[in-house]
């Protein structure tokens, strides 16, 4: 009886079934390998969007004054780093389950590389052989939430600046005005 990752068993498959197995898993571990790289392009790009949300709304501050409406920025920001704070989830569990896919393969080949691997850093429980990424991953989303709170507590909170009354045309007075006189 195949297990359910298997669709067949070795002998209901025929001779080639450790060479397709070996492609299979070579694939996968590839596949696995282009979740980390989008992983880290996406941590890289929210990174950057972050950062340029707080020097928006810095240079916002400096350039235009203090408005109430300068809230949407730090806004904007957290809720990127709702969004950024799932992503970093949803990587985790997806490469979660590939792992565990890519371990029951490997009770089919035979060496177990990365569930050894895994085994050796105490699976992610013990910190002082490994931590896993997940964990600093997720304090850069709530480092820069807790920036963005403070940011829209301040721009709800400070006062606003007054806005500069138009400076009022003065009539020249006969006195004001230049004589013709050489």
């Amino acid at each position: 009886m195949p297990s359910q990752l298997q669709s067949r068993t070795p002998e209901e498959y025929g001779e080639k079934y450790q060479d397709h197995l070996l492609e299979q898993y070579k694939l996968f571990v590839e596949t696995s390998q282009r979740v980390s790289e989008k992983r880290q392009t996406s941590n890289n790009y929210l990174l950057t969007l972050c950062s340029s949300l707080v020097t928006l709304f810095v240079t916002f501050l400096s350039t235009f004054g203090h408005h109430r409406w300068n809230v949407l920025i730090p806004v904007a920001g957290l809720f990127v780093c709702f969004i950024w704070w799932s992503l970093v989830n949803s990587y985790k569990d997806l490469n979660t389950a590939k792992f565990k896919v890519i371990h029951e393969m490997e009770e089919q080949l035979p060496v177990a590389l990365f569930d050894y691997e895994w085994h050796v850093c105490g699976k992610g429980k013990d910190r002082t052989k490994y931590m896993p990424l997940t964990h600093l991953e997720r304090l850069v989303p709530l480092m820069f939430g807790a920036l963005f709170v403070g940011l829209t507590a301040y721009a709800l909170l400070a006062p606003v600046d007054k806005k500069p009354e138009p400076a009022k045309a003065e009539t020249p007075s006969i006195h004001a005005l230049p004589s013709k006189t050489p």
